[in-house]
């Protein structure tokens, strides 16, 4: 997807883009209000992450009135530190189909901006997730590989459908301890390479094709690779 970030705090804005990259997406930056209104009504995205208080005139209110306007329907996420309910509420108002404030968690922010652009092509609720012959479904709680039953464990399950969820995506270390052990910093463990291991024990070992791929200096991937 091409997202557009229009975030003004430097740091929090590298840590937006370089987190949507790392999950398999383009990513333009503005860092003000008048920059991301012409990059928005100028270029073709997928979705936008936008921050309600912007320098330059615009804040994101405006924007995101302007581009309405204007006709574009674009899904929007506000991402900001007004928290009250009627700043919400101005925000939904506005056209915003989206709003989370800060601190923030940014595997939650990368489910909702992929979730605003599914919600915009009609899918449906998802309860199976394929990849491969690797089924898992999400009403029952069960894995199957080649049709064969697969016994995981609670994390291991959770670890299988967030890789399956991003599958042909590289997911990041971050991205897990995240996404999977609702960890928002890094404890310095092995504890996601011990549990991937196991989990290849019972995915792939007896299989003659791996589907759960290291990426070096980069993370893990789940897709078939062919022989």
């Amino acid at each position: 997807m091409r997202i557009l970030v229009v975030e003004d705090d430097k740091d929090v804005g590298a840590f937006i883009v370089k987190g949507l990259k790392e999950a398999g997406h383009v990513v333009e930056h503005a860092a003000t209000g008048r920059d991301g209104l012409f990059l928005a009504a100028s270029e073709a995205f997928d979705a936008i992450v936008l921050d309600r208080m912007l320098p330059g005139g615009v804040d994101g209110l405006r924007l995101l009135e302007t581009l309405r306007s204007q006709g574009n329907a674009t899904p929007v996420l506000f991402l900001s530190a007004l928290a009250q309910v009627d700043e919400r509420v101005k925000g939904l108002k506005a056209g915003g189909d989206d709003y989370m404030t800060k601190p923030f968690s940014f595997a939650e922010l990368l489910a909702r901006v992929e979730a605003l652009t599914r919600r915009g092509r009609g899918d449906g609720p998802t309860t199976k997730l394929v990849v491969a012959d690797l089924e898992m479904d999400l009403l029952s709680r069960s894995v199957k590989r080649g049709g064969k039953k697969v016994d995981l464990q609670p994390r291991e399950f959770r670890l299988l459908e967030f890789l399956m969820r991003h599958a042909g995506q590289v997911v990041t270390r971050t991205m897990l301890l995240e996404g999977v052990w609702d960890y928002h910093f890094d404890p310095q463990t092995n504890v996601i390479d011990v549990h991937v291991s196991r989990l290849r024990q019972k995915v792939d070992k007896p299989y003659p094709l791996p589907l759960i791929h290291t990426v070096r200096n980069a993370g893990y991937m789940l897709r078939l690779e062919a022989p």
